[in-house]
């Protein structure tokens, strides 16, 4: 009987994707392909270019980084905003000038 109500938690909460969120999870599976730390990340001093200045607390890990998901979550705002199509991979997220 607990195993049939974990089933259908785990059915709703695989409905309560958006397409956003879809969308985002691609693409940080798309950066962890191409990257091993974050792309955003300055070995050297440590800064995060996101951040504008301040240090990574992540040390360019960006699984789970906020930052680097919000970045991301950003940008499929900015393209749905001005009716663009979504890139594909994380690799033509960074190519586009916007």
């Amino acid at each position: 009987m607990i195993s049939d109500r974990d089933e259908l938690l785990k059915g709703e909460e695989a409905k309560a994707l958006t397409e956003k969120d879809k969308w985002v999870q691609r693409m940080l599976k798309s950066a962890k392909q191409l990257h091993k730390i974050c792309p955003y990340f300055d070995k050297k001093t440590q800064m995060c270019f996101l951040k504008l200045g301040s240090k990574c607390d992540r040390d360019g890990k960006f699984d789970v980084c906020p930052v680097f998901k919000q970045f991301i979550e950003n940008k499929y705002d900015y393209y749905k905003s001005k009716n663009l199509p979504l890139p594909v991979s994380f690799a033509d997220l960074v190519i586009t000038p916007f």
